[in-house]
């Protein structure tokens, strides 16, 4: 009889042996560190499962961290328009209250004001985050506005700037005589007056010269009194002028006439006389003479002296304020023909000759809409718009209006003379009214609160996708804990039996070998 050793007997035990270690290596390496498997190729089943879901976290993790940039940037966006919002209140404000209390440089306290919160609004839209400006549109790396300083007066010698620009737009509306570029003088027959607007026969009627005040309109409450309106500017030549005839009867004290002028930026101004018998003469009024010839001369002398009263007076605030829409314009517009007072063009400037005051993207219908200037995907399907730039309607009209209030000056040193000082009251009367009618909300127009607006809803769609995301995350990574972590007690109590298993394992074998045939018989 043959008898085997006993190692080839037991080999099948140190297989088992060495089953039961690899075991009891891998739960210890899953209770170390709380997975299943360092590989997918452990997971199972559940490996394609768990890849899907890793990719449905990393992608939630993606769409947080274009989150968090996101409100970084709107929200200082936001705050540059809170502070222009609050700048916009404040000129407003100064405007309405202000008086002609001038200082020592020819400013009021408001445009004083005005000019600190020009150089504040400059750097407000000049905003960055991170390495990007805000308010350039798609020119991100582009500084939108020019610095505040060139833009009042200018880049050297001869680059002008906003100062300079409403200096020569006021000599071309006052025009050579300083009346506003219309005359009056007594008609034909002499009982009437004719208000007749600067002689421009050397042009064509499409190009009627852009300066001064403009005939728009003449009413009279005098009894048999005619006018004739200012001929229609559709069909007829570019000089228009309009009269009052009195015909053959005297006015009575208390008449009116009311002659209405078109001011270089749009607005109207009316100049009313009355008729009086009264000496000295009340200021606003014209004489009643021997008969209606002799009225029609005094008549055609105060409407003289009012209409030069209104060219120095609040036509320069109007000259002025168009002034600001001719150099904020794009490209700039600028004086076109020298000596200026004698001016008859508009043409545009460049950057050799005028500050460009906007540098960044173009607001206009090619480029799309401002918030469409930059876009972020925030979830699977969708984007958000939080785009910007500096020279959209409410922007610019705001900093333009803060510039020119900023901007005019009268002369200190003339105050001493009475006829100039009430010039100068009358300029910043209708300055102060036309900067406060430009910073009011106008129905139908955009405004620096439609822009917060839009970022709000933009905001709002990030913290919805975010808060939609956590929850998402947070699903995901439970089914893949479930699908790639371990219960650690369940482990634990396998590792346990194991042990016991491998223990009783190792004494069987060391039994085993230790046999021998005396032993056994």
């Amino acid at each position: 009889m043959t008898i085997s050793g006993v190692s080839g007997r037991t080999s099948y035990i140190g297989s088992g042996i060495l089953d039961l270690r690899n075991q009891l290596d891998t739960l210890t390496q899953q209770l170390s560190s709380g997975k299943v498997a360092n590989t997918y190729a452990g997971l199972g089943s559940g490996r394609s499962l768990s890849i899907a879901l890793r990719a449905q976290i990393s992608t939630v993790a993606s769409y947080a961290d274009t989150a968090t940039n996101l409100n970084t940037r709107i929200g200082v966006a936001n705050l540059s328009l809170q502070r222009l919002v609050k700048i916009g209140t404040e000129v407003k404000g100064a405007a309405v209250s202000a008086g002609g209390n001038f200082d020592n440089t020819g400013q009021t306290p408001a445009q004083k004001t005005a000019s600190l919160d020009f150089f504040d609004s400059v750097d407000m839209l000049n905003a960055r985050s991170g390495d990007r400006y805000l308010f350039s549109g798609r020119a991100t790396d582009t500084a939108p506005v020019a610095p505040a300083d060139q833009i009042m007066n200018g880049n050297g010698a001869n680059i002008a700037g906003l100062k300079q620009v409403i200096a020569e737009r006021k000599t071309a509306d006052l025009g050579v005589n300083g009346n506003g570029r219309v005359g009056s003088a007594v008609g034909v027959p002499a009982t009437s007056v004719v208000i007749a607007e600067e002689d421009t026969t050397p042009l064509p009627p499409a190009s009627a010269q852009p300066f001064g005040m403009k005939v728009t309109g003449v009413s009279t409450t005098i009894a048999g009194a005619t006018v004739t309106q200012p001929v229609d500017p559709s069909g007829a030549p570019a000089q228009k002028s309009m009269s009052v005839d009195l015909g053959a009867t005297n006015p009575s004290v208390g008449d009116q006439v009311k002659f209405t002028f078109t001011m270089p930026d749009g607005t109207t101004e009316d100049v009313v006389l009355t008729a009086s018998d009264k000496t000295p003469l009340p200021a606003g009024s014209f004489a009643i003479g021997a008969d209606s010839t002799a009225t029609a001369a005094n008549l055609n002398t105060a409407l003289g002296s009012a209409m030069k009263d209104l060219a120095n007076g609040p036509m320069v605030a109007a000259s002025a304020i168009e002034a600001g829409e001719n150099f904020f314009d794009q490209p700039p517009l600028r004086v076109g023909s020298t000596p200026i007072g004698a001016a008859t063009t508009l043409v545009a400037g460049d950057a050799t000759n005028t500050v460009i005051w906007y540098r960044g993207e173009q607001d206009t219908a090619a480029n799309g809409p401002a918030r469409g200037s930059a876009v972020s995907q925030i979830d699977t399907s969708i984007n958000v718009q939080y785009g910007a730039r500096a020279d959209e309607q409410a922007l610019r009209n705001q900093l333009q209006t803060v510039a020119v209030f900023a901007a005019v000056a009268v002369d200190p040193n003339k105050l001493t003379d009475p006829n100039y000082a009430k010039d100068a009251n009358a300029q910043i009367a209708a300055l102060n009214q036309r900067v406060a009618t430009n910073l009011a909300d106008v129905p139908g127009q955009q405004t620096v609160e439609n822009i917060q607006a839009d970022f709000a809803g933009a905001q709002a769609a990030i913290k919805s996708a975010t808060d939609r995301q956590v929850q998402t995350k947070a699903m995901a990574q439970t089914m893949l804990d479930s699908i790639e972590g371990i219960n650690n007690d369940e482990v634990a109590t396998k590792i346990l039996a194991l042990q016991t298993a491998l223990q009783a394992s190792y004494q069987t074998t060391s039994t085993l070998y230790q046999m021998s045939l005396v032993k056994f018989l």
